[in-house]
């Protein structure tokens, strides 16, 4: 079993607010996937990176998590892809943690 996570920033490349269709769309997609889905929109979190050479970049994001018996990394990487021109965003973060429910 897997927690597969996505970060996904409330604003565009240039600062714009992004649509909450966007996020509506999103949490379609993974219920009618894998059943179910959490998204944690209400405190969104802030996200820092630097890339080599450059400033300090800052978003403030929303995570979105799905439980999957299988990873099946073609779709995830395929999905991502598609968020990715979805958020007018250059990278997103997916990530799968081996989980184990108790």
């Amino acid at each position: 079993m897997y927690l597969v996570q996505m970060l996904l920033p409330l604003y565009d490349n240039g600062g714009k607010k992004l649509s909450t269709a966007l996020f509506d769309q999103v949490f379609d997609d993974l219920t009618q996937e894998f059943g179910g889905v959490t998204a944690h929109e209400r405190a969104p979190a802030e996200d820092a990176w630097k890339p080599q050479g450059q400033a300090v970049h800052h978003d403030d994001v929303v995570l979105f998590e799905v439980v999957a018996d299988d990873l099946d990394r073609g779709w995830w990487s395929n999905y991502r892809q598609t968020l990715e021109q979805r958020f007018r965003q250059e990278k997103l973060l997916v990530r799968a943690i081996g989980a184990e429910g108790l």
